[in-house]
């Protein structure tokens, strides 16, 4: 069963044991590593396998 975890700027959670973040400049950080998501597209890390997908200032992340 997938884990999910939804933030906005600003905030910051875990997905499991994995630390994620969302920074006010649209910054994330998930296990350390550091990327950025445009508006409506969805990306896999490699170093964590987290899926991220960002909807507006919505950031949802499965594991």
């Amino acid at each position: 069963m997938a884990e999910t975890l939804t933030l906005t700027p600003h905030h910051n959670g875990k997905l499991g044991v994995v630390h994620v973040a969302v920074t006010e400049d649209h910054t994330l950080y998930v296990a350390g590593e550091r990327t950025r998501v445009a508006d409506g597209e969805e990306k896999v890390l490699s170093r964590s396998g987290i899926t991220v997908r960002r909807n507006g200032d919505e950031y949802t992340f499965t594991r």
